[in-house]
């Protein structure tokens, strides 16, 4: 307790100078502590959205999955279109029998004729009049916010009679254990929460480290004379600690201030795609003792670290004593994790992709972080070796005043550009990850297809549905009639439509003949070997009346030449076309036929074609073919989050970049003052200053650029997509690695002052 007491006295009476570097350390932790609070918050932003999505579910919300009960109170349906490419979430409801607890949000269920909506759904209602048909009924009411994930988001009860409601659940009440759709899936949680630890944590640690350590030299100096003075090894240890540690928790009740305010504003303004509700960004107390507790952890020992070299070897501080070559233990975590890395780019190389994913998930992460600590812990060594090859060939006296300074302080290059770095370094690893995220299947094609079970569909809703404005064509798919008893369970897939229909769906058909079948051949497509010409096969028909009858198909032997623009082939290669004329008036396939329309992909006009099915039957299921608007949501927020992780990174790159570049500068003012009373001129003085720090930084920026493309590609190829190697990035990443160096030299330029101070190298 005496140390901690004489590092604080020491703090408040060690002159006006002591008193700025410490304020200094305090503001330097509170940015750090700042940017932790918002990772940490991410989770409880998340769970809170989901928590509020599972207590509105209905316990049996489409008549398809599993119900907690067969029977209940009313019935719910639940809908889920896109509007954009935002969900639109409408659940019907119909009560049946005694009253039903509202969801939260609600003071009541709607009842037939009734809509409850959203605030942002409502203000939509007055600028897209068509939406309205989405959602039949008067406006009643607004959801509150507890019955909402977060602000913005599109969502309806919309009261319906029962008979309205065939396809719908039993619904005695809501809520459910889970979120049927929750913000963010669990696996792509896990990926968000990897690359946050790349991009901010491993950073932020090197930060917090750095503001720990601020002038150094001389307070090891100090804490030399101590140890002379009498103080034991570990007194002056914990007299360093005291001072870092005050300043950490100073800045850590500083940062979460911060952290407070900007939570506050940034939640009401919104991220792109992305909002939430102010009272979810409250750090649970776990986040709040990392950041209270954890922190000044920290910088206990990285202050006993610090120390340890003046509690030791006194002596040797107070002469400036050479310091020791860094040893090469510091390459120790690099090997490793460079040896997984390239052991899965060449398993991505030669076609052997890793299959067991649970283990790549362990093994891909840890690569990640050695990678990133061997960077660090290797630029002393890559420095002094540097340092070294150069001033031995180097005529220029710049360059060899500067290289001679890095080999005798091999660390400064750590403290300056360390920060900058692991900013690229984390960079290529966000890229890799986008990449991976954009692979998830969205419609990219110029056409878009809507599919719909033809069950759902009465005939007399068909023909207005294939009216409705914006559709250029449509087709009937069904599956010919298997039999359950049969072991081979062979059937084949037919498309109904006339030539002109098939035409205007598919930017490819020759040799269709109207009135005749023939089987569609799809180029670059594996066929069906069931469908062979001349076997016939059964297709079970039904009328509106009920009446049934069986149509036998034989397969054709003419071919035509097929193939559409939708996101995944709407026909197979052997699929048969059969003419409407080939069934009696009247009937159509019962056994698993779908109703398929087909219009342009603007977004404005995939809005209006819902809409207009909607205007035919709102309950309708639709589903739209490469198009998954909770899966584009969650990319959607996964990149607003990704995008705040590398604003967080940069700000922690650039500051510490700043605080340890101009840290390294003052505790060098005696060296250079000394350079200047022998005769050397400014100009030299500032190309010495920006050598240091340009030449060891740009090795580290090489090293940094080389392997993060080896651990995105070894990310890429454990991911499982169909993209492994990310050439594209390239050229961006060189340009940001290019930037960093030219700021890092002008940044070096205004630390050499014009005036020089004798007072500085007086005690010299």
């Amino acid at each position: 307790m005496k140390e901690l007491l004489l590092g604080l006295r020491l703090l408040l009476g060690s002159g006006r100078g002591n008193r700025v570097r410490f304020m200094l350390m305090v503001v330097g932790s509170g940015v750090g502590v700042c940017c932790l609070a918002v990772v940490l918050a991410i989770p409880g932003i998340l769970a809170a959205q989901d928590a509020r999505k599972a207590a509105r579910e209905p316990d049996c919300s489409n008549g398809r999955g599993s119900c907690l009960s067969t029977t209940g109170d009313g019935l719910a349906l639940t809908r889920m279109d896109p509007y954009g490419s935002e969900p639109l979430t409408r659940i019907f409801v119909a009560q049946t029998g005694a009253p039903i607890t509202p969801p939260p949000g609600l003071p009541e269920l709607p009842g037939p004729g009734e809509v409850f909506v959203s605030p942002r759904l409502h203000e939509l209602l007055d600028k897209d009049p068509g939406l309205a048909q989405l959602l039949p009924g008067n406006e009643v009411g607004l959801i509150s916010a507890q019955g909402l994930a977060q602000p913005d988001e599109l969502y309806a009860y919309v009261g319906a009679k029962p008979e309205e409601l065939k396809g719908g659940g039993h619904l005695s009440e809501f809520g459910w254990k889970h979120a049927r759709f929750p913000t963010v899936e669990p696996s792509t949680l896990d990926i968000l929460r990897f690359t946050l630890a790349g991009v901010v944590l491993l950073p932020l640690a090197v930060f917090l480290s750095v503001c720990a350590r601020l002038s150094a030299a001389s307070r090891m100096r100090r804490l030399a004379a101590l140890r002379l003075l009498g103080l034991s090894a570990k007194g002056t240890q914990r007299v360093n600690a005291a001072e870092t540690v005050a300043a950490a928790l100073l800045g850590a009740v500083l940062g979460l201030g911060a952290y407070w305010v900007v939570n506050q504003l940034v939640a009401r303004a919104g991220l792109p795609g992305f909002k939430w509700y102010p009272a979810d960004g409250a750090l649970p107390g776990t986040a709040l003792l990392v950041c209270l507790v954890g922190c000044p952890a920290l910088a206990w020992f990285v202050g006993r670290a610090g120390a340890k070299k003046a509690a030791a070897n006194p002596l040797a501080v107070r002469r400036s004593a050479v310091e020791k070559p860094p040893r090469l233990w510091g390459l120790l975590p690099l090997v490793p994790g460079l040896g997984i890395v390239i052991g899965y780019c060449l398993a991505g190389a030669t076609g052997n992709v890793p299959t067991d994913t649970s283990f790549s998930a362990i093994l891909m992460p840890l690569a990640v972080v050695l990678v990133g600590a061997g960077l660090v812990l290797s630029l002393p060594i890559l420095s002094r070796v540097l340092a070294r090859t150069v001033a031995r060939v180097t005529s220029s006296l710049s360059l060899g005043l500067a290289m001679r300074r890095n080999e005798v302080e091999p660390g400064g290059a750590l403290r300056v550009a360390t920060g900058l770095v692991l900013l690229v370094y984390a960079a290529s690893l966000t890229q890799g990850v986008l990449i991976e995220l954009n692979q998830v299947s969205k419609n990219t094609s110029p056409v878009q297809l809507y599919t719909m079970a033809l069950d759902d569909v009465p005939e007399n809703k068909e023909r207005a549905l294939t009216k409705v404005p914006g559709v250029r064509s449509h087709a009937i798919q069904a599956q010919s009639w298997t039999d359950p008893s049969s072991e081979t369970w062979a059937s084949i897939s037919a498309v109904i439509a006339t030539c002109g229909q098939l035409r205007r769906m598919a930017s490819l058909v020759e040799n269709c003949v109207d009135g005749r079948p023939a089987r569609l051949m799809v180029q670059g497509h594996t066929y069906d070997e069931v469908s062979k010409p001349g076997k016939m096969f059964p297709f079970h028909l039904r009328n509106s009346e009920g009446e049934r009858r069986v149509v036998n198909v034989e397969v054709p032997r003419q071919t035509i030449k097929y193939h559409d623009d939708t996101a995944a082939q709407m026909a197979s290669s052997g699929a048969v076309l059969l003419p409407p004329s080939l069934f009696p008036a009247g009937f159509r396939p019962e056994d698993r036929a779908t109703l398929k329309l087909l219009s342009g992909a603007a977004p404005k006009t995939v809005r209006s074609v819902l809409e207009g099915i909607a205007g035919v039957d709102p309950t309708i299921e639709v589903e739209t073919d490469g198009v998954d608007a909770a899966a584009l949501q969650q990319i959607t927020v996964i990149k607003t989050l990704l995008a705040v992780g590398m604003i967080l990174g940069l700000i922690i790159g650039v500051a510490a970049y700043l605080v340890a570049a101009t840290d390294r500068a003052v505790e060098r003012r005696p060296q250079v003052t000394a350079l200047a009373l022998l005769g050397a001129r400014p100009r030299t003085l500032r190309a010495v200053q920006a050598a240091q720090v340009v030449l060891p930084l740009a090795v580290g920026l090489v090293l940094a650029v080389v392997t993060g493309k080896m651990a995105e590609s070894s990310y890429l190829v454990t991911g499982g997509g169909a993209v492994f190697w990310d050439g594209a990035g390239l050229p961006l990443l060189l340009a940001s690695a290019l930037g960093v160096v030219v700021v890092a030299a002008l940044g070096a330029l205004p630390l050499i002052g014009r005036r020089i101070d004798p007072e500085l190298i007086r005690r010299d």
